[in-house]
């Protein structure tokens, strides 16, 4: 069985936990696209991680972790993070790197430093982890393969020296900025090259053959669908694509494989970065949410800045679920808002005096205002109960309200941060 699992909304769902809890049963997982701009928090026996660049399978012995090639590789960050996991007492992961992941070089990273202080209150909201940079010069043809790494030097030189070419063009004419040296660039291909080898395989051959034979495989994504390149709320977006339909180019597998798309919902809503979040919350209420929320409080695991929350949002969940291709949900976080006396959900958006319970474009996204529907809070801690029967009738009514808005059957909720905080359900959808 080839399963994805994937975000409804703007990323931070959990998606994390829920792979590293099916991943015992898996015998491959791959990030099949983003880089180490976005994180998966885990918590596990070993302690607590936050990870990047590795798959969410890399704790346990028996699974192949896999980076695919729609993946933006930054090949120091992903050796520094595989050293960190494993100076913490994990036993060392069985890592392979496709040889057409597409390689995050330093100026990659300068360049993304660069835009954002030239847009300065008009920025993206960027990471600064040359994600964006990598994927332009990528669709652009002027980007570097793993495989390239292994040329010799007659046949790099020309394409390197084309490259500095370009950009220094913009280094010295718009950021004013210090220029490319071809022989520096040269030398880091050289440095990365010696840091890969050991990881570098012929991915899709490997997937092929490993769906030939039956194998368990889950495909990790990153961020969520509100942040995809196309169907997201363009430009707040992410560089590639987050959708599960993404996972078959990006794993180098046939589409027809995936016959599972668990999407990871959010038992409330909460985002990194800039962009429109019709339902989001303000001031004391806001702050409350986030010191509750998470994990220890709702902060990026890579920028450890303060994620913005707000209340469930129906529309903009049953829209990622839609362009997920979701067959179940996995509910996270549900926890934290037992201190809630009454819980509001966005049941639709009020935009220029109408209703709608579509998610629209987004130019119309920006004057959406939240149409909000309050239910009953619990009003007690959940997280020791393991059976959807026993939960307080509220808290059942709370996710039940969400399956029916969003349409699709709700078989996981997890009430807690640890492996087992964890109910398995069977729907009646």
């Amino acid at each position: 069985m080839v399963t994805a699992i994937v975000g409804a909304n703007w990323g931070d769902e959990g998606k994390g936990k829920i792979t590293d809890l099916l991943a015992k049963e898996s015998d491959i997982v791959i990030r099949f696209q983003g880089g180490s701009n976005a994180g998966h928090t885990i918590v596990n026996d070993y302690g607590k991680f936050a990870l990047h660049m590795l798959p969410s399978g890399v704790f346990y012995g028996h699974i192949t972790n896999i980076i695919g090639n729609g993946v933006a590789l930054n090949i120091p960050y992903l050796l520094n993070e595989i050293n960190d996991i494993t100076g913490k007492g994990v036993p060392e992961p069985k890592i392979l790197v496709s040889d057409r992941a597409h390689v995050v070089m330093p100026y990659h990273i300068l360049f993304d430093e660069y835009e954002e202080e030239r847009l300065a209150g008009r920025s993206f909201g960027s990471t600064k982890s040359g994600i964006a940079p990598c994927y332009s010069d990528k669709y652009a043809k002027i980007g570097f393969q793993v495989c390239d790494l292994f040329e010799d030097k007659e046949t790099l030189m020309p394409k390197i020296e084309n490259v500095c070419t370009l950009k220094n063009v913009l280094l010295k004419d718009l950021y004013h900025k210090p220029l490319l040296d071809p022989e520096e660039v040269y030398g880091t291909l050289l440095l990365y090259r010696d840091m890969i080898r050991p990881y570098v395989c012929n991915v899709s051959a490997l997937m092929y053959d490993a769906i030939r034979e039956d194998k368990n495989i889950l495909l990790e994504g990153q961020l969520g669908a509100l942040k995809d390149t196309d169907h997201g709320i363009y430009p707040m977006v992410t560089s590639s694509s987050t959708l599960a339909g993404f996972a078959s180019v990006g794993a180098g597998i046939p589409p027809y494989t995936i016959t599972r798309v668990i999407t990871v919902v959010k038992a409330y809503s909460s985002a990194v970065g800039a962009g429109a979040f019709v339902s989001e919350l303000f001031g004391d209420e806001a702050e409350e949410l986030r010191r509750r929320g998470g994990d220890g409080g709702e902060y990026g695991a890579t920028t450890g800045r303060p994620r913005r929350v707000g209340w469930f949002d129906t529309v903009a969940t049953r829209y990622g679920c839609r362009m997920q291709g979701a067959t179940e949900v996995a509910l996270t976080v549900l926890d934290p808002l037992g201190y809630l006396d009454e819980i509001p959900i966005c049941i639709g958006y009020e935009i220029d005096g109408e209703f709608t319970d579509h998610f629209p474009n987004s130019t119309e996204l920006d004057r959406a205002k939240p149409v909000l529907k309050k239910l009953p809070g619990w009003k007690c801690d959940i997280t020791d109960i393991r059976d959807f029967d026993q939960l307080p009738d509220e808290c059942k009514n709370y996710v039940l309200e969400i399956e029916k808005a969003i349409g699709i059957p709700v078989t996981m909720i997890s009430n807690g941060p640890d492996r087992d905080h964890l109910i398995w359900r069977k729907s009646s959808l």
